[in-house]
Order: C-alpha cells, then sequence, then structure tokens
C-alpha cells in the first residue's frame, strides 16, 4: 500500500511518548465535545472555528492547522458535500445541514488530530445513514490495528463496510502518521487488501480517517487550493481518531471524555 521508502521512514515511538499523545489527544477531543453544543441553526462556521481556536489556546495548545502551508484557521468545517478542508467562512448553518469539523492541536509538542460529524436540527435519513457507515467503517479499521496486522487491513476493513452499505471510499485522501510531527509516514489509505502494506509494529502512531460519499467516490479541489468537494455534489462525512499501536493491539487518544461518540450526541 506504500512503498518501501516510506515503511523505512515510519517511527517507532517509546512508551514514554504514549502520555504525551494522550494528553494531545484529549485535548482535541475536548475542544469536538465542547463545540457540539454551538452547533446550531444560524451559527456561522467561522464563529465555531473562533470558538475553538479560543478553547485550545486557553488549555494551552497551539491549532497545528493555523499557519499550516499557508492555512489561516484552527479548524476545518466541512458542509454537506465538501470532502474535507472546507474553510470556516461567513455561511450560516441551517436545518439539514451536516457537517465534519476537523482539528489537530499541539500540545508540548505532541499533536492530536480527530474529527467528528455533526447534524443540524433534523436532517435524511440517508444523511444519518452516510453519518453511521462512515462512523463503523472508522471503528471497524481501528479495532484491526495490533502488532502483525498491516496497512491493508485497515483499508481492507473500512472500504469493505462502505461499499457493502452502497456507499463510496473517497481515494484521493487518508490518513497518515503521527507524534511531534503532524503529518508522517505512513499513509493510512481507507481501501486495501487484507495482509498488504506495511506491518504494524508498537509505538506506531496512526490517524484513521475514512471519507465517505454518498455517490461517486470523485472528488475536485475548489479553486481557493484546500476544499475538497464531492465532484458528483453528493453528501459526505468522515470520522477520525488518532490510535497508538501497542503490545497486543493499540489505543485510542482522542476519545470523548464526555461520551460523544457518534450523533445523536448524549453524555454517558
Amino acid at each position: 500500500m506504500t512503498d518501501t521508502v516510506d515503511d523505512r521512514r515510519i517511527e517507532l515511538h517509546a512508551p514514554e511518548d504514549f502520555i504525551g499523545m494522550r494528553a494531545a489527544g484529549r485535548l482535541a477531543a475536548e475542544t469536538l465535545d465542547m463545540i457540539t453544543a454551538h452547533v446550531r441553526e444560524g451559527i456561522s462556521t467561522a464563529e465555531l472555528d473562533r470558538l475553538c481556536h479560543a478553547y485550545i489556546v486557553e488549555r494551552g495548545g497551539i491549532p497545528a492547522s493555523l499557519g499550516y502551508q499557508g492555512y489561516t484557521h484552527a479548524t476545518c468545517i466541512s458542509l454537506n458535500h465538501v470532502v474535507c478542508h472546507g474553510i470556516p467562512g461567513d455561511r450560516a448553518l441551517v436545518e439539514g445541514d451536516i457537517l465534519n469539523i476537523d482539528l489537530a492541536v499541539i500540545l508540548n509538542g505532541w499533536h492530536g488530530d480527530s474529527s467528528r460529524m455533526y447534524p443540524v436540527g433534523k436532517i435524511s435519513t440517508r444523511a444519518m445513514r452516510l453519518i453511521e457507515v462512515a462512523y463503523e467503517a472508522m471503528m471497524r479499521g481501528i479495532a484491526v490495528v495490533r502488532p502483525g496486522a498491516t496497512l491493508g487491513d485497515i483499508g481492507f476493513a473500512i472500504q469493505s463496510h462502505v461499499e457493502a452499505a452502497r456507499f463510496a471510499v473517497v481515494r484521493d485522501f487518508c490518513g497518515h502518521g503521527l507524534g511531534r510531527t503532524y503529518h508522517a509516514a505512513p499513509n493510512v489509505l481507507n481501501y486495501g487488501q487484507r495482509g498488504k502494506g506495511p506491518e504494524l509494529r508498537p509505538g506506531m502512531f496512526l490517524t484513521v480517517e475514512p471519507m465517505v460519499n454518498a455517490g461517486r467516490p470523485e472528488v475536485k479541489i475548489l479553486g481557493d487550493g484546500w476544499t475538497a468537494v464531492a465532484r458528483d455534489r453528493s453528501l459526505s462525512a468522515q470520522f477520525e481518531h488518532s490510535v497508538g499501536v501497542t503490545e497486543s493491539g493499540c489505543e485510542i487518544f482522542t476519545l470523548s471524555p464526555a461520551g460523544f461518540t457518534r450523533p445523536p450526541y448524549t453524555r454517558e
């Protein structure tokens, strides 16, 4: 799934590095928890971004995307047919919208990267089904993460679930390694074959982040150079967790402290 050069560049982290990733992942998750109550009809995506930015900074973090390759916001907010990298702006939310809020934080040098889907008011049955499939695809991908598994095993688990539901896996974007670096080797593709690609080893830190379209998988990049949309303008959904490979399985760093896993979000 990735070339041999990429395989050799995969960093293996020490057990103590998990401590830093837990803290960074928790801050990312807490930020997504906080913003949940603000996702409502009438609020702009720029205001959602401002609230996330302030929350991260007040808790000693740094928004990882701010200034990254020239990007000027703390979050990416992707509405409806936007697949990823949607730029916050003046657009106000209306009932029936679905949106992905994707953010990464840097805390004491470590990166926590996560995203969730949010519905605005009552949404269509198909939109909710799309969200459910995207979430389950992510969790099925994470479920196979353990020493000895391969990146192809992750991709296969995601792809097979999505396509069985008659949705499409976006192939233009993927998960990635992270740690003290925002984006690192390896690429974590959301499609693949069992047993193919680099083998997972303890100490690998990865994101698992399937993007699922209700229509066809093709995307196009808009003129702003960032926003990726479904070429057929079908709805799109994404979830993302940061995980670490342990000696016996994996640890999810970005689990919601409030118990907000997938919509509808209710506190445990």
